[in-house]
């Protein structure tokens, strides 16, 4: 998806699901850890790169929630928009990591205060899309990751079904 001999500003992992839970605030004294859950749709796992701005956005929720991925009750490959289904949003830092011997290194990451503002708007902009999709039928909800935070995560699927892209 990058222009041709562009270096990528943003990688996204895209995943089906039949149901997705995170949690997005770990247990501290007293209170419980938090968690997100969806059921069948899609998980977005995405990191954006130095040189990242506003600009790509709007390509990037369009192509990620139109591309057919995800199965329908007929076995047809439908985007997440036609199915309809949900959506988890993942802030997954490690995906800008290279190996450098054995260890890995994010030196080509995006700084921690603009990759949350630009993460931010990229589920403000999936939230604005998938509501207008569904439409007054469908049980769709957006749920997301706390982004700078280590989650863990459960997923059931139907199939390894897993496609990197980068823009």
């Amino acid at each position: 998806m990058t222009e041709k001999g562009g270096v990528p500003v943003a990688r996204a992992v895209l995943q089906q699901c039949l149901r997705a839970r995170l949690q997005v605030k770990p247990a501290e004294g007293q209170s419980e850890a938090e968690f997100v859950q969806i059921d069948r749709g899609m998980v977005i796992y995405i990191c954006f790169f130095k040189g990242a701005t506003d600009d790509i956005l709007p390509k990037m929720v369009s192509t990620l929630l139109n591309v057919r991925l995800c199965e329908s009750d007929s076995g047809k490959l439908v985007s997440v928009l036609e199915l309809p289904g949900s959506l988890l949003i993942v802030p997954q830092a490690t995906l800008g990591g290279k190996a450098k011997g054995r260890a890995m290194q994010y030196h080509n990451n995006i700084g921690k205060e603009d990759g949350l503002r630009l993460y931010g708007t990229f589920v403000s902009l999936c939230e604005r899309e998938l509501a207008a999709a569904a439409g007054s039928g469908a049980e769709v909800t957006v749920k997301h990751g706390t982004y700078g935070n280590r989650q863990v995560l459960k997923l059931d699927t139907n199939g390894p079904y897993t496609h990197l892209m980068e823009f």
